[in-house]
């Protein structure tokens, strides 16, 4: 079998008709929700042959939004005459999430974008979650990535067509080109890419509410790859380097999996499950991307170093296998905006060659920073992504709820005639688990990652009690 993409509102005779590259007389099986095709046939998707008489399409055949892949950074032999250039246009600072917006686009993550947005593109992302491009396609673009600046800073602009970015620690970082400036009505922008303005959400408080009243858009120019310098640039893979990873590693599926928690043995579960799932849909050799976020997140979740060797760990315990997984750093900021930012995530990866997208529970999501209640409805995740525009020829693969069994005693995927032998351990319980130095269940999580865990939170107490004033006695 193989597995295409359809739009719910489109007949399936239509899909085959007007796709030159499948050749089939099919029996369809449709889930609008799942935007799942099943194809009970030999088939022809792009020529290459998979296991039983059908054909599947490898990772290299699905194209990024827009045609190719940007590179925005200057060739190295051109650094110098720009950098000279910037020194002499004004400048504008970019605060260290903005820096990893630059970072974002000038790799290609939000291909076709080629620079922060302008006022045309901001009101398409804002209002209707995509962009419309000249041929009259539409690409996904759900997350605003803009950059504000205060009143000062456009008296200082002026009217020059060009302006320098400088980085937080004061070293230039990029040119932008034919700027534009316009308003920044953050009550907006904000009601609309988290449908609330109620107080408490993350990046709005650490990045719109302190923002200037004005945002200035361009195309970039980056003086350099943009290098963080942690111990970690090695995780740091661009769309292009995976798209050539995967295709050294002769991939024929590629299924990506992003989180900002540690990996449990029910990620694992539902990671091993879904190649499972794949190979006997057809596919030789899927491959799967564990794909971090590794922008800003907020304050209570696990620190990207510690994700990160816990991650490895995963690896080193055999709870997925090296050979048939990439991990890699997602380097995009983390918004908690629910169904709008999945879109983001998800359009993401598909620049970066993955055909397929697992989407769990309230993905992107948060608790409602007022209330007791999760701030978006925790399935709507996984149907907007199935009928996103933009997000056609991506396969999503909805998330089979995993907890753990006590009588198995291990993690499995829930069984609801028998739902009280099974237990759910959220991601703040698990931390709760770790931060007092409690154990969870055998099998909940493979003992080397849960050991990366207590010992952080080890030393975050030990940081926390260095910290309290000294009580004198008198």
């Amino acid at each position: 079998m193989a597995v295409m993409s359809v739009r719910p509102h489109l007949q399936i005779t239509q899909i085959v008709s007007q796709n030159p590259r499948i050749h089939t007389k099919a029996t369809f099986h449709y889930n609008p929700l799942t935007r799942f095709v099943s194809l009970r046939s030999s088939m022809s998707v792009g020529g290459v042959k998979g296991r039983g008489g059908c054909s599947v399409i490898r990772s290299s055949l699905i194209d990024p939004d827009g045609g190719a892949l940007v590179d925005l950074v200057v060739p190295e032999r051109e650094r110098a005459a720009r950098r000279a250039e910037a020194e002499g246009m004004p400048k504008v600072r970019l605060g260290k999430i903005d820096l990893e917006w630059v970072h974002v686009v000038s790799e290609g993550w939000a291909n076709p974008l080629r620079g922060f947005m302008r006022e045309d593109q901001y009101l398409q992302s804002l209002h209707f979650n995509s962009f419309r491009l000249d041929d009259g396609s539409f690409v996904n673009m759900s997350l605003p990535i803009v950059l504000a600046i205060d009143d000062e800073a456009k008296e200082a602009i002026g009217t020059s067509p060009d302006v320098a970015l400088v980085g937080p620690d004061g070293d230039l970082v990029a040119i932008l080109r034919s700027v534009e400036i316009y308003k920044h009505n953050k009550e907006e922008r904000i009601a609309r890419t988290w449908g609330t303005t109620a107080p408490g959400l993350p990046y709005v408080d650490e990045v719109i509410a302190p923002a200037g009243n004005w945002l200035i858009g361009g195309d970039l120019e980056v003086l350099e790859p943009i290098k963080y310098n942690d111990g970690l640039d090695h995780y740091r893979l661009s769309p292009r380097q995976l798209r050539k990873e995967f295709d050294k590693r002769q991939a024929d599926a590629v299924f990506a999996f992003q989180l900002r928690n540690p990996v449990h043995n029910g990620h694992a579960l539902l990671m091993n499950d879904t190649r499972r799932r794949l190979l006997e849909l057809g596919y030789k050799n899927p491959i799967l991307l564990l794909h971090p976020l590794g922008g800003f997140v907020k304050a209570d979740d696990v620190p990207l170093d510690v994700r990160m060797e816990q991650h490895s760990k995963v690896l080193e315990d055999g709870v997925l296998d090296p050979e048939t997984t990439i991990v890699a750093i997602f380097p995009s900021p983390m918004h908690y905006a629910g169904p709008t930012e999945v879109q983001w995530h998800a359009k993401a990866r598909i620049n970066a060659g993955a055909n397929f997208y697992i989407v769990g529970r309230d993905p992107a999501g948060m608790g409602h920073p007022t209330e007791k209640r999760d701030l978006y409805d925790p399935d709507h995740g996984k149907k907007v992504l199935s009928m996103a525009p933009g997000l056609e020829k991506l396969n999503i693969l909805p998330f089979r709820v995993a907890a753990y069994d006590t009588v198995a005693k291990k993690m499995a995927f829930f069984d609801p005639s028998r739902a009280k032998d099974f237990l759910f351990i959220s991601g703040t319980k698990m931390r709760s688990y770790a931060r007092t130095g409690e154990n969870p269940p055998d099998g909940f999580m493979c003992p080397g990652g849960w050991k990366v865990l207590v010992q952080y939170y080890e030393s975050l107490q030990a940081e926390e009690a260095d910290q309290q004033p000294a009580v004198l006695s008198v």
